[in-house]
């Protein structure tokens, strides 16, 4: 039993890199082979992208109409089912894990554990609490099915060079009737994941408007980056809170973080402390995201940005 089945993220189209952070955690529990299962309706790309993760000793695919649309109440009772067979069921940390390994733990009758940021060997594990202030060592009980979330800003993408087998799995699980799929909507765009974006533009409360948030996607474009904003542009209503980057937003590890206007909450650096290298641009000098940003400019963001935009050749 002892095995590592991974709950595959997708769009249904591409695998997010979510899907290769955590198996790159997964490797390191040393709990024997390692599966990934896609959840999904017409997926054999998608298989085929996890297939070739180096690592991954099978892949399961269970196609059908009804994980055409990504909802945690028809994909978690069909997790639920394949799980008997291993001893650790992981998905990533993201918006998508959190809605749906709860939901599995539940329907396994056991306990869930969140953010898991290091091994310590195949039951005692790593994470944060307290935004990320302290960490905290816990121990799984050995004789039941772990289900967890992985940190995925902890972990590095695992590569490809791999060659799983790829199998349908037929599952046997009731679906539910009161859920239904009516729209998804993302005010991202086409631009990269926030969550999984090697660079990431974000934007504040000085940014000044939802308008004004136009250069920054802009300039996000040019990048092929990202676009996050903090608590205070959010609640002012100048994005979407899925583009919220914080303790209550997405915990982020681009390599490159360029913030414009933002202070530097405790709660947003909470979200960016695990990025490459943090560059600041704020017209205010004792601002708090100076005391950890690796490049800080005390400067006018709408005079920045226009000269970046020349730079990138805009």
């Amino acid at each position: 039993m002892s095995k590592v089945l991974i709950i595959a993220e997708h769009d249904g189209s591409c695998l997010n890199l979510s899907t290769a952070k955590t198996l790159s955690c997964a490797l390191t529990v040393g709990a024997g082979a390692i599966d990934i299962v896609v959840l999904g309706s017409g997926c054999d790309a998608i298989a085929a992208e996890a297939a070739a993760l180096a690592g991954v000793a099978r892949v399961l695919t269970v196609d059908r109409a009804e994980n055409a649309a990504p909802l945690a109440a028809v994909l978690a009772p069909q997790a639920a089912a394949l799980a008997g067979d291993y001893q650790y069921v992981f998905g990533p940390s993201t918006t998508f894990g959190k809605d749906l390994m709860p939901r599995i733990a539940a329907l396994l009758g056991v306990g869930q554990l969140s953010d898991i940021m290091e091994v310590l060997d195949a039951q005692t594990f790593r994470r944060p609490i307290y935004a990320g202030n302290a960490i905290v060592t816990v121990k799984a009980p050995a004789n039941q099915t772990l289900v967890a979330t992985v940190r995925v800003a902890s972990y590095r993408a695992a590569e490809a060079g791999g060659s799983a087998v790829v199998e349908s799995a037929t599952v046997d699980a009731a679906l539910p009737s009161h859920t239904r799929y009516v729209e998804l909507k993302s005010g991202g765009g086409d631009r990269p994941d926030l969550q999984v974006a090697s660079i990431v533009v974000s934007g504040g409360r000085g940014v000044g408007s939802a308008e004004n948030f136009e250069i920054l996607y802009s300039l996000a474009d040019k990048l092929g980056a990202g676009v996050g904003a903090s608590r205070a542009a959010v609640d002012a209503g100048y994005v979407p809170n899925e583009m919220q980057v914080g303790q209550t937003g997405k915990i982020i590890a681009p390599d490159l973080y360029i913030a414009f206007g933002i202070s530097g909450a405790i709660q947003h650096l909470t979200g960016i402390k695990d990025a490459g290298t943090i560059v600041a641009i704020n017209k205010d000098p004792e601002a708090p995201i100076f005391e950890i940003a690796d490049i800080g400019l005390v400067a006018d963001l709408f005079e920045v940005i226009p000269e970046l935009d020349r730079q990138l050749g805009g």
